[in-house]
């Protein structure tokens, strides 16, 4: 079966193609569950967070941009000849108070009821893409940090599945409106910020059981980044992101190093997506200080982190599968 799914966050909307691959296939047998090999893959940079956290409202632009979008990947989904499609929106569309002027516009591009999914579901998608491509041991819990736009999502699990989760609304979009307004950042906006990601830690905290992780995953655009300008790539290089594991010293010089770039020297950046140079900063303090307090409430047993390519969209698509199969 040949599937579509679409995360549209609050910085990017997102588009997999993707046919089903079973447990027979190259690479599954590690994991002995449906996977998926990918037809199509493309990201947008749309923002359609911007200004949501000020006013509690999409902006006309940022809808205009977004539908644009979401017009070119429908003629995608058509061309490629997908049998399910699923649009999953997450923390800006929650937070929008005119949400239902982007839901009708997306219905009438797309032909599919999009879904705004709440925090704990969005967490949940955000796991099973990791896990479907990263071995995960019953008993050997590890946590999964999707560090989005507009909300991070905690999700302790393990082979067995989801064991906890909390969706904090901090990310790279809000915080950088919310604080980092210098270029580059002020000491004074760096602290600030890291209150605000010290207070949504202590919330995650207090409902996901985060002492006892074993390892950390983080997944999306930001925490991918922040991996290329730790390992120096060329350019930015999916095959070698995914599945790196890179010591919590090496990813905290390089969220240092971004958050003391200018706008123009990020977006010079072999790696850097034109549309996340003027946020990855925020994006790098967020990974930087929830890598810090993870390593001191297991006591330094977190001392490393992996990152992934595959989280939510993989996440989206395969839940296309389980619907079908039921």
């Amino acid at each position: 079966m040949r599937v579509a799914g679409i995360d549209c966050g609050t910085n990017s909307i997102r588009l997999l193609v993707a046919d089903e691959a079973g447990p027979d296939a190259a690479g599954a047998e590690d994991f002995g569950q449906p996977r998926l090999a990918d037809v199509h893959r493309e990201m947008r940079i749309v923002r359609l967070g911007q200004g949501v956290d000020a006013t509690g409202m999409l902006a006309p632009e940022a809808l205009e941009r977004t539908f644009a979008a979401v017009e070119d990947y429908a003629g995608t989904i058509r061309e490629l000849g997908a049998e399910r499609v699923r649009f999953v929106a997450t923390s800006a569309t929650r937070d929008a108070k005119n949400r239902d002027e982007f839901v009708e516009g997306i219905r009438a591009r797309l032909g599919v009821e999009p879904e705004v999914v709440a925090g704990v579901e969005e967490a949940a998608l955000s796991f099973a893409g990791a896990a479907s491509v990263l071995p995960l041991e019953a008993g050997r819990p590890v946590v999964v940090v999707d560090l989005g736009g507009g909300s991070t999502e905690f999700v302790l699990g393990d082979a067995d599945g989801v064991i906890a989760a909390r969706s904090i609304d901090m990310g790279a979009v809000r915080l950088t409106e919310r604080h980092l307004r210098s270029d580059p950042p002020t000491a004074r906006e760096i602290a600030a910020a890291q209150d605000d990601v010290d207070r949504g830690f202590e919330e995650a905290l207090a409902e996901v059981p985060l002492d006892r992780a074993t390892a950390v995953i983080g997944v999306a655009g930001s925490i991918t980044t922040i991996t290329a300008h730790a390992l120096a790539l060329p350019a930015y290089e999916p095959e070698r992101i995914h599945g790196a594991e890179l010591s919590l010293a090496k990813i905290e010089a390089a969220c240092w190093s971004l958050l003391g770039l200018s706008h123009d020297e990020r977006a010079a950046l072999p790696y850097m997506h034109p549309g996340r140079a003027d946020v990855i900063g925020a994006g790098a303090l967020v990974w930087r200080r929830i890598l810090e307090r993870l390593a001191e409430i297991t006591d330094g047993r977190i001392a490393a982190a992996i990152t992934s390519e595959h989280d939510i969209l993989d996440g989206i698509a395969l839940s296309t599968l389980d619907v079908a199969a039921g």
